[in-house]
């Protein structure tokens, strides 16, 4: 089961046609003034085969933060799928697992977990198998988050099995050296997220920069269709149009959102820069 599809919505900002406000013309002439053209909307790109989420793309990791939790969760996910449309952006969320089923049953983005074990599904405790995830309505789940490693085999055996079942894995990598590695797993998304950078002041993209150029060169050499992500510090529309800039097709943001005092506040600033 999957997360239903986003609805069409129409072209904001239209206006109606002009032709019955005084022109300063005599309206013996019989002519009017032509409307003014409705402002045109950008679109995300549809998925295709290498970006099934779509790109460029936000992807936003809830964790387990306090004020993203139940209610709150798909809250930010409604804000996240209003202003991603609005911003003409691909955008996925990552609840914690208890509300995965709840925020994909709410919006039409996709909901993805936050880790993936390679387990079959039968008698575990406690694991959260790639079929779970399918039938919460998630679309896909992270994998190898610095803060919930896998061995590499491990990594390659939970994407496998989340392709198996339909599902799409974002890998995520410490280094260029990780990345470099993992990218042997060809999943369609890898992030790059050095972990001294993850929720502090300043983004990978600026700090850092080499990491998302030599990530890039490094993923395209072994799997040329992988898109590459960055996170790690990202807080703001420069942030990520730097990141856009060095090659990037992408974002994963956590506390830019998840600290922020207005949520829809700093995931509208996150695509602006998009």
């Amino acid at each position: 089961m999957t997360n239903r599809r986003p609805s069409k919505t129409s072209s904001r900002g239209s206006r109606s046609s002009r032709g019955s406000t005084p022109t300063g013309r005599s309206s013996s002439t019989a002519t009017s003034t032509r409307s003014a053209p409705a402002p045109s909307v950008r679109r995300p790109s549809p998925p295709t085969e290498s970006a099934p989420l779509g790109v460029p793309l936000l992807v936003l990791n809830l964790k387990v933060y306090p004020n993203c939790l139940g209610a709150d969760a798909e809250k930010v996910a409604a804000d996240l799928e209003r202003l991603g449309a609005a911003a003409g952006v691909a955008v996925a969320i990552a609840p914690a697992a208890p509300d995965v089923g709840r925020v994909a049953a709410a919006v039409g983005i996709p909901v993805l977990g936050q880790h993936t074990d390679p387990v079959d599904p039968g008698a575990h405790t406690g694991v959260l198998p790639a079929e779970a995830w399918r039938a919460s309505g998630a679309r896909g789940s992270l994998l190898n988050h610095s803060e919930h490693p896998m061995a590499p085999l491990r990594v390659e055996d939970a994407a496998r099995r989340l392709v198996a079942n339909g599902l799409v894995p974002i890998v995520c990598a410490r280094d260029v050296e990780d990345a470099r590695m993992l990218a042997a797993v060809k999943a369609p998304y890898l992030a790059v997220e050095p972990p001294e950078l993850i929720g502090g002041p300043r983004s990978v993209s600026t700090a850092a920069p080499e990491v998302i150029t030599r990530t890039v060169a490094a993923v395209a050499q072994v799997a040329p269709q992988t898109h590459v992500l960055c996170g790690a510090g990202v807080l703001s529309r420069v942030d990520v149009r730097r990141a856009l800039e060095l090659g990037s097709r992408g974002v994963l943001v956590a506390s830019a959102v998840t600290r922020a005092a207005v949520p829809a506040a700093a995931i509208e600033e996150l695509l602006a820069g998009f």
